[in-house]
């Protein structure tokens, strides 16, 4: 089914969206520390990359969360079917593009589906932007730095789910990551966001191939 507009007063968002839709900060910001160090032996083991698997456990932590499917957008609630996780891709002249890649269960055809994506979008040069069929999360890597946090502009068009991680820490014989989550309070309230963040870790302990 395509995304359709919803009545906010036939959802759980009503009092939400009455609240939050119009406020002038409406955007929230979680931190959080990860203890990645399966991701990180399951990305060497079988040669995956990193960026790639934490997206994957993303979508995979997001899809059981039904508040994921509602995003304000303008002054409506839509209601998606889908989920993609978006990644962003240094093209061939150094710059960046946006590339989303729609989430599926099959962790080898998510794969395959990232590689070709983000390959496409580093050679042409041009974004892969799923937004109008999907509930799209976005995610920024800056893998070069090692950062405690981030947080997100309010521009008050784009009101998506936003991830922000950067390089990976090593303590003694484990990995971690701090991530930043900045979601809409019209979209989920803190329960709900403190919710996808557990099911995140479990996701990333127990990744399996």
């Amino acid at each position: 089914m395509m995304p359709r507009e919803i009545k906010p007063e036939d959802t759980t968002r009503a009092k939400a969206y009455e609240l939050w839709l119009k406020a002038p900060n409406p955007m929230v910001t979680f931190f959080k520390t990860f203890d990645v160090t399966n991701l990180i032996r399951v990305s060497r083991k079988n040669n995956l990359k990193f960026n790639m698997l934490m997206d994957y456990c993303i979508g995979k932590a997001a899809v059981s969360i039904k508040e994921f499917y509602m995003l304000p957008v303008g002054d409506k609630l839509i209601q998606y079917d889908t989920i993609a996780v978006n990644t962003i891709v240094k093209n061939k002249n150094g710059e960046v593009n946006s590339c989303d890649i729609m989430y599926v269960e099959d962790l080898n055809v998510y794969n395959e589906q990232y590689l070709k994506c983000t390959s496409l979008s580093a050679v042409n040069c041009q974004d892969i932007d799923l937004s109008n069929d999907s509930m799209v999360i976005g995610t920024s890597a800056i893998i070069n730095t090692e950062i405690d946090g981030a947080v997100g502009m309010n521009s008050g068009i784009f009101n998506n789910p936003f991830i922000i991680w950067g390089r990976y820490k090593r303590r003694w014989f484990r990995y971690y990551l701090t991530i930043s989550f900045q979601f809409h309070h019209t979209q989920m309230d803190g329960a709900h966001a403190g919710r996808f963040l557990a099911n995140l870790q479990n996701e990333i302990n127990g990744l399996k191939l």
